[in-house]
């Protein structure tokens, strides 16, 4: 860390200064030790001198939020880039490569995705956040060169239909704005149901992980997580050859 400047004296910082030093507060202390008055301490200024890039400590989390969700989008596009040109492959290494982050960087994690935020939407809302577009392309593959198993629409609740419409349409409007090579075409109702299952229930097993809240001791989590794919994978109509 930066050590205090001379009284009398007040260093020069910068916004990236200050997320730096936001950034090594949060993976060494967590959520709780990111103050402005605690991050500007370490930069040897006063908390005032803050305020002229970010006015409050909500306005800096959702700057590092998206910092967070840029590299962790880098790290699993790149940890992919190699693979086979496979839908299956590559979503599939995605969700591993995710539970892998979140394990390793728990502080991160919390903040991102299980914070709330003051206006109650979470960065990793959208899909059109870094983080979301690398999910994005992959599930693009799948659909483009698959036949999912997806549920007809009179079985989706009839109270979830009006909800995954305007989920439907602002996907769609932002991939016709977009290089995304995703069949639009395909991305009927049932699609956008069998999404939002499949991410609630990858989102809901490592977040039980990363807790340490899973409902009996697993003396092998690798395996578990494993089962939970082969199963994602089933549930698609996917054969498991592409998951292991």
């Amino acid at each position: 860390m930066t050590p205090p400047a001379r009284r009398g004296r007040m260093p020069a910082v910068s916004d990236a200064d200050i997320r730096r030093v936001a950034a090594a507060l949060l993976v060494e202390q967590g959520a709780e030790a990111l103050s402005l008055r605690a991050i500007a301490r370490e930069l040897g200024i006063t908390a005032p001198a803050l305020y002229r890039y970010y006015p409050s400590r909500e306005d800096l989390l959702v700057t590092l939020r998206r910092d967070i969700c840029k590299r962790l989008a880098d790290d699993l596009a790149g940890q992919v880039a190699e693979l086979p040109d496979d839908g299956v492959v590559r979503l599939f290494a995605i969700c591993r490569a995710f539970r892998h982050w979140a394990l390793a960087h728990r502080n991160e994690f919390t903040l991102v995705f299980a914070s709330p935020t003051e206006n109650g939407s979470g960065t990793v809302r959208r899909f059109d956040e870094s983080f979301g577009l690398v999910f994005l392309e992959a599930a693009g593959k799948l659909l483009a060169a698959y036949d999912l198993a997806t549920p007809p629409v009179e079985s989706i609740p009839e109270a979830l239909r009006t909800d995954l419409l305007a989920f439907q349409g602002e996907l769609l409007a932002l991939l016709a704005g977009s290089d995304q090579k995703f069949p639009a075409e395909k991305f009927d109702l049932g699609v956008a149901y069998l999404m939002m299952t499949v991410w609630v229930r990858l989102y809901g097993h490592v977040t039980l992980e990363v807790f340490g809240n899973y409902p009996m001791p697993v003396s092998d989590p690798d395996v578990l997580f494993d089962a939970v794919l082969t199963d994602l994978a089933a549930g698609m109509g996917l054969t498991t050859g592409g998951v292991a």
